[in-house]
């Protein structure tokens, strides 16, 4: 199979296949952690560094072991250990170094861990056949694509908390009604693919 471009590579990942807007995937800290810039922008940060991180080791694991083994049946089970010792580790650093960033992530930082969006780039990575080097980059372009959506999603949830929103609206009810106008923005791009 050949391989993608770069350019259509990143076009899909950011906007035709965005897996938040588009494939409902990562909902849990997209609509958790988008209340204010700040903590969307961390988690957004957080999960770039995972994605790309998790596409590459979990390629390598594929390649060099689970495909040249016949232990292919075992891929979701190693993905999830991958991604999860990755999350350890950013959890880790996070608290020792940004530690008013790690209170505000709070409960959802842990949670990358069974994010379905992380597992998910991971198994596309080698259902779509990527070599080394597009794994990784679709990793990174799908984790900007969800770092796009929640940063702006926090953007649109911080307006809309300053205005006058009828009572039964406020809340959690406008951030519905608001992530779901951002995915039908987001469907418009679907007519250019991969």
């Amino acid at each position: 199979m050949s391989q993608p471009s770069i350019i259509s590579l990143l076009i899909a990942a950011l906007f035709t296949e965005n897996f938040v807007l588009v494939k409902f995937l990562g909902c849990c800290p997209f609509l958790g952690v988008s209340k204010k810039i700040d903590t969307a922008f961390g988690m957004g940060m957080a999960v770039v560094f995972i994605m790309s991180l998790a596409s590459a080791i979990t390629w390598c694991a594929d390649y060099f072991l689970l495909s040249r083994f016949n232990l292919e049946y075992l891929q979701t089970i190693v993905f999830i250990l991958v991604i999860a010792g990755l999350v350890q580790f950013v959890e880790m650093f996070i608290k020792k170094s940004m530690p008013a960033l790690y209170n505000a992530l709070g409960i959802y930082l842990p949670l990358i861990t069974t994010n379905c969006a992380v597992l998910a780039v991971t198994i596309l990575n080698i259902q779509n056949s990527f070599d080394f080097i597009h794994s990784i980059l679709y990793g990174a372009f799908a984790a900007l694509g969800f770092s796009v959506a929640i940063i702006l999603f926090a953007g649109i949830r911080e307006t809309v908390n300053e205005e006058d929103v009828p009572e039964s609206f406020r809340g959690f009810p406008i951030a519905l009604v608001t992530a779901g106008l951002m995915a039908m923005a987001f469907l418009g791009f679907s007519g250019f693919s991969i």
